[in-house]
Formats: C-alpha cells, sequence, structure tokens
C-alpha cells in the first residue's frame, strides 16, 4: 500500500515507516520537523519506496496531492507531551486540532482512511484499575494548562469519529500508552530515556513525585504492529483503541531498574511536581489499559518486556 506517515520523523512515526518499508510498502513522510529529527529516518531516506517532506500537514495546499497520491493516512504528527503542554498551550492545542482538522476534510473529500494517534491522557484523572475505551473521561478546567493536551487530542477523536458518523469518512483512533524505545528523547520530558540519559552520566536520576505513581511501558516495535494490523482490518473503522502494555510498574521501580541495567552509581531523587511544572500540577496515580478490545480484533500480543525496553534503550544511548 501507499502508506503517509504524518510525523514520521519523530520517534514512533520513524519506527512506523521503517516497518512499513521492510514490509514492502511505499511510504511518505510529511514532518515539520519541530519535534522529530532527520536522524530518525536517516537509516532508511535512501529507500526506493520512500519519500519525505519537509512541511506543515496543517498546510493544506502542500497535503492536498500527498492525501491523493496515498492509499492510508497514519497521522502522528502532534505537539507530544505534558511537558510542552504546560510550556506552550497554544502551540499544543493549535497543532493538534488544526492540523487534525485539515487531514481529516482532505481524507474525506478524497475518500482514504486515516489512523489519529491519540494518547491515553484523554482519559484524564481516573482511579479504576483498567481503562476501557468507552471509559468516562475525567478533565480538569481550560486554567489547568497541563490537561490542555488531553483536551486537544480528546477533541481530535471527536472530530474523527463526527467525520466517521456524518460523512463516512474511514478513520480509526488509536489510544497510545507509554511507547518507549530507542530513537525516544527525554527532552519532552518522557521518564524512560531521561532516567536513562541521567544514569548514564551519573547525575541524579530525578523521579517526579512520590514515585508511587504507576505506568505501563510497551515497546514501539509491539505499538507499530498494533497500528498496522489495525489499518488492514476493515472492522476497525469508526472505533477506538487502546495501544500498549497492560502490565504495571511503579515509576520509582523504574527507576532502580534503571540503575541496575545500566550499572549506574546515581543516586535517586525525588523532586515535586510543583517545582517542576508550576503549581498546581496535577498527574495521574495509574494509567493501565484494558486491551481486550484490541486483542480480540487483531490478536495483539506484547513481545518485549520491561528489562528489554530499558536494556535496548540503555545501548542506543552509548552508541552516541
Amino acid at each position: 500500500m501507499r502508506a503517509l506517515v504524518t510525523g514520521g520523523a519523530g520517534f514512533i512515526g520513524s519506527h512506523l515507516a521503517e516497518t512499513l518499508l521492510e514490509e514492502g510498502h511505499k511510504v511518505h513522510v510529511v514532518d515539520d520537523l519541530s519535534t522529530g529529527t532527520i536522524s530518525n529516518i536517516s537509516t532508511f531516506e535512501a529507500h526506493p519506496s520512500f519519500t519525505f517532506t519537509q512541511g506543515s500537514v496543517g498546510d493544506a495546499g502542500l497535503m492536498d496531492g500527498i492525501v491523493e497520491d496515498c492509499d492510508v493516512v497514519f497521522h502522528l504528527a502532534a505537539a507530544v507531551g505534558v511537558k510542552l503542554a504546560v510550556e506552550s498551550p497554544v502551540h499544543t492545542i493549535q497543532t493538534n486540532v488544526d492540523g487534525t482538522g485539515t487531514l481529516l476534510a482532505l481524507a474525506r473529500e478524497k475518500v482514504r482512511k486515516v489512523l489519529i494517534a491519540s494518547t491515553s491522557e484523554v482519559y484524564g484523572d481516573i482511579a479504576d484499575s483498567t481503562l476501557v475505551e468507552d471509559a468516562q473521561i475525567v478533565l480538569y478546567p481550560a486554567m489547568k494548562s497541563r490537561w490542555s493536551y488531553a483536551w486537544s487530542k480528546a477533541i481530535a477523536e471527536f472530530l474523527a469519529i463526527a467525520h466517521w458518523h456524518e460523512h463516512k469518512t474511514p478513520v480509526v483512533v488509536l489510544r497510545l500508552f507509554n511507547t518507549v524505545g530507542p530513537r525516544q528523547t527525554g527532552r519532552y520530558g518522557m521518564v524512560l530515556p531521561r532516567f536513562v540519559e541521567q544514569a548514564l552520566a551519573g547525575e541524579p536520576v530525578t523521579i517526579h513525585g512520590d514515585g508511587n505513581q504507576t505506568r505501563c511501558f510497551a515497546h514501539v516495535k509491539d505499538v507499530v504492529r498494533g497500528m498496522i494490523d489495525l489499518s488492514e482490518h476493515p472492522d476497525a473503522v469508526g472505533h477506538i483503541f487502546n495501544i500498549g502494555n497492560d502490565v504495571e510498574t511503579t515509576i520509582g521501580s523504574l527507576a532502580r531498574m534503571v540503575l541496575d541495567i545500566t550499572n549506574s552509581s546515581s543516586e535517586l531523587v525525588h523532586i515535586p511536581y510543583d517545582q517542576v511544572y508550576g503549581e498546581g500540577f496535577e498527574d495521574m496515580q495509574r494509567r493501565v489499559p484494558d486491551l481486550n478490545k484490541i486483542r480480540n480484533l487483531i490478536g495483539y500480543k506484547v513481545t518485549h518486556d520491561l528489562p528489554a525496553i530499558v536494556q535496548a534503550v540503555a545501548d542506543q544511548q552509548s552508541e552516541r
């Protein structure tokens, strides 16, 4: 197939583009390089089935012909990470909402399937043991800029599903949980690469909060496999799917694992959220996906455990 990957020079997008090429598909990546980098696509940018265009997904004139020439769109272009959302809420909202709107309008016109990469952040502050796709969303008011990322992605979801209901534009919404692996950077607050960077440098490994908050970490290759399989299944259209891992670990345990695997003597230091993100910052205590829906449809499997993921991230960073 001819696949368009927006945000394809980013962490997840580059792994997706690489896997699609390995499986014999043609891939066109569009990225404005605001958070993605050329180095992420350097190993396959000379591939005869690969095309790269630097530009914004919100540029309808640019995107018109590119969408016309593809069969399926993987829309990963977005302002990413809580840290960026706190620092630049206007950019976050405009990028995530306007870019998605432009792309969906073109997909509607040209009748192209679109897979929208959303986030577990849209669940907000829910204390349930697992998060199911149709769970009630609990978000905070507009005065809390920390939630601008979650709100913007939730609006993008509503817009995608609205296009399906109103215009039958074939859309699939992907709620990605913590996705990790080689090429990911800690620049935008991503916890695992930040821990590994600090440990390898012999710097204090800084845990935000008390470290008892829990998350589930999936290897990017497992997530990409799920995305591609959903793109090929006709019954996925019009639905929302969690993608990730459902094995839970505390952030404190993750930090200690990083120290063990990197053989680092760095100390663990706890920093209050307010010192990192400003006064009034809230975070979810637990975030565990229910994966029954994606497992039942495509047989989704997690093939990488957390120690192996940490080792892969450490190996790549050691090579830099």
